[in-house]
């Protein structure tokens, strides 16, 4: 069964400057090599901004355009979300972009009220499914991570992956909830998150981690600045750790409307 090699970045974020964030993120990406996924933070050309007409890009914009060249140049796939305007409409929109340059995207389905995200963007209504190197893969965005009834794994996925400006004030939250979502869906869970302060002033501790089916942490890096940490994630371990204990195959059966 296959591997999956995953570098996670935990960065910076210059406020609201799309072109200086691409820049540092070329460097921060140039130091990666021999890796099958690349998962950047939440909106991470421009910061957690409600400034949402002020930095919009549409799917041709220099943002994806430039998640395409390096996953292309690079050869591997790359994760992250950035702020688009479709149709009149603005979107939280996470890209999994392929080596091939082709892609998939994932509208936040849950925005963060607490910040007014739902007045200035629209939230999505399908959750998403990625096919890669053998892994199925779920990507979500920040606040999704406190709705496990959105998350439920009924798509049999073997890796959750959160993209995130989770603050530090209520950063003991991430990882409870993290931790709880890879054990209740028996899948691998990686968050990543941002660091440093933003335009409103709101401080960023990281805290990005991996953790396996059983909610056990296995990446290393415990830092609250930038890092580059690289983890390798099992496919048969998955597997395994479902046969063994059967757990997924006791869950409700449910549809959400």
């Amino acid at each position: 069964m296959e591997n999956l090699s995953v570098a996670i970045i935990q960065t910076k974020l210059k406020w609201e400057d799309i072109d200086e964030n691409l820049f540092r993120l070329t460097e921060k990406l140039n130091q990666v090599s021999d890796t099958d996924l690349i998962i950047l933070p939440e909106m991470f050309s421009t910061g957690f901004t409600m400034n949402a007409k002020l930095v919009a890009e549409r799917e041709s914009g220099k943002a994806v355009n430039w998640l395409i060249k390096m996953a292309t140049s690079k050869k591997t796939a790359i994760t992250g979300s950035l702020v688009i305007e479709e149709n009149g409409n603005y979107y939280n929109r996470l890209f999994f972009v392929f080596p091939n340059g082709k892609y998939k995207t994932y509208d936040k389905k849950h925005l963060f009220t607490l910040a007014k995200e739902h007045e200035h963007y629209s939230a999505g209504s399908e959750k998403i499914i990625v096919n890669y190197k053998g892994f199925k893969i779920c990507p979500l965005v920040c606040y999704d991570l406190r709705f496990p009834v959105w998350i439920r794994n009924v798509e049999e996925y073997d890796l959750l992956i959160f993209v995130a400006n989770w603050p530090n004030k209520r950063v003991k939250a991430w990882g409870a909830l993290l931790k709880a979502r890879s054990i209740e869906n028996m899948c691998y869970t990686i968050g990543v998150n941002r660091v440093g302060l933003d335009g409103n002033d709101h401080l960023y501790s990281g805290h990005s981690a991996v953790y396996d089916a059983l909610g056990e942490k296995i990446s290393k890096e415990n830092k609250e600045t930038e890092f580059i940490e690289k983890v390798t994630l099992s496919l048969e371990s998955v597997t395994k750790t479902r046969k063994d204990f059967g757990f997924l195959k006791d869950r409700d059966a449910f549809n959400l409307i």
